[in-house]
C-alpha cells in the first residue's frame, strides 16, 4: 500500500513539474475581453428571453382568444388590430407628435420636481433647524393623492400647460426629497468626525463625504421620482388636455375606439419601462463599487 501511495505521489509531482515548465503562453488582454464580451451578451439575451416568457405567452394566448371569438373584439381587441392601429397612427405622424409632447411635459416637470426635492432634501438632511420647520408640512403635503389635488391645481392654474408641469412637479419633487433626506442621515457618523480631523471644509464636506455616502438613496430618490412623474403625467393629461398621449387615450374612449386605448396604455407601459432601465445602467454605473447581494 505504501509503495502504491509513493508512486501515485511522484506520478502527480512529474505532472505538476510538466505543467510548470510547459511554454503555454498566457492569454493576452485582448483575447480576455473577446472571450468576456460574448458571454456577456449572452447573459443579457438569457436575462431578456427570460423576461419575455410570460408577455409572449399572454400575447399569443390573447390572440387566440380573439381570433376564436371567446372574447369580444370590442371588449378585449387582439393584439393584431392593436398593432395595426399603432401602424396607422405611427404612419400619419400622430403618435409621434403626441408622444413629443408627453415626454416634454414629463421632462420639464420632473427636472423641475426633482432640482427642488434634491435641494430641500440636502437642507433638512444636514440642519436639524431646517428639518424642524419644512419636513412637517412636506409629510403632510406628501400624503395628499394626486387626484385629489389636481382638480384644485387646474382651478388655479387653467387647462394651459402650467397645471400639467405643476401636477407633474408635486409628483416627482416628494420620492427624491425623502430618499435624500434619508440617505444623508444614514451617513455614518464617524465619517464626519473624520472630515473634522483632516480639516474638510463644509463645501469639501459636502461634495467628497455626504453627497457620495447618500449616493445610493439619491439615485433610488430619482427613479422613484420619475416613475411618480410619469403617473402624474397621465392624471394631468386625463384631466384636461389638448394633445399627449392621454388626450389620445381619452379622445379614443369617447370615440369608442378600443384599439387606440391600448395603443396609448402600452406606450406608457414601454416607455416607462425604457426610461426605468435607462436609470438602473445609471445607478448600476455610477455604484460600480457596491457589493451587493443579486439573487
Amino acid at each position: 500500500m505504501s509503495d502504491g501511495a509513493e508512486a501515485i505521489l511522484n506520478n502527480t509531482t512529474r505532472a505538476r513539474e510538466s505543467l510548470d515548465s510547459s511554454d503555454i503562453a498566457p492569454l493576452s488582454t485582448k483575447t480576455l475581453e473577446k472571450s468576456v464580451v460574448p458571454i456577456a451578451w449572452k447573459s443579457l439575451l438569457s436575462d431578456w428571453g427570460t423576461g419575455a416568457i410570460i408577455p409572449v405567452v399572454t400575447i399569443v394566448l390573447w390572440q387566440l382568444a380573439g381570433s376564436t371569438g371567446l372574447i369580444s373584439a370590442q371588449f378585449l381587441p387582439t393584439p393584431l388590430s392593436i398593432a395595426r392601429a399603432f401602424t396607422g397612427l405611427l404612419v400619419t405622424g400622430e403618435l409621434t407628435h403626441h408622444l413629443g409632447v408627453s415626454m416634454g411635459r414629463a421632462g420639464v416637470g420632473f427636472l423641475i420636481g426633482g432640482v427642488l426635492g434634491l435641494l430641500f432634501g440636502v437642507l433638512t438632511g444636514l440642519f436639524r433647524s431646517v428639518e424642524y420647520v419644512l419636513d412637517p408640512s412636506v409629510q403632510v403635503l406628501r400624503l395628499v393623492p394626486h387626484l385629489a389635488i389636481a382638480p384644485l391645481i387646474i382651478l388655479w392654474f387653467g387647462f394651459g400647460e402650467m397645471s400639467k408641469v405643476v401636477i407633474i412637479l408635486t409628483g416627482s419633487f416628494f420620492p427624491l426629497y425623502i430618499n435624500t433626506f434619508m440617505g444623508i442621515r444614514n451617513v455614518d457618523n464617524k465619517l464626519f468626525e473624520v472630515s473634522r480631523v483632516l480639516g474638510f471644509s463644509p463645501y469639501q464636506r459636502l461634495r467628497r463625504l455626504i453627497l457620495p455616502a447618500a449616493l445610493p438613496g439619491i439615485l433610488l430618490g430619482l427613479r422613484l421620482s420619475l416613475a411618480v412623474a410619469w403617473i402624474g403625467l397621465v392624471v394631468a393629461e386625463l384631466i384636461g388636455s389638448q394633445s399627449g398621449i392621454g388626450f389620445l387615450i381619452n379622445e379614443a374612449k369617447q370615440n369608442s375606439n378600443t384599439e387606440v386605448v391600448f395603443v396609448g396604455i402600452i406606450i406608457f407601459a414601454i416607455v416607462g419601462k425604457l426610461i426605468d432601465s435607462l436609470f438602473r445602467i445609471i445607478e448600476r454605473k455610477c455604484l460600480f463599487w457596491r457589493d451587493s447581494y443579486e439573487g
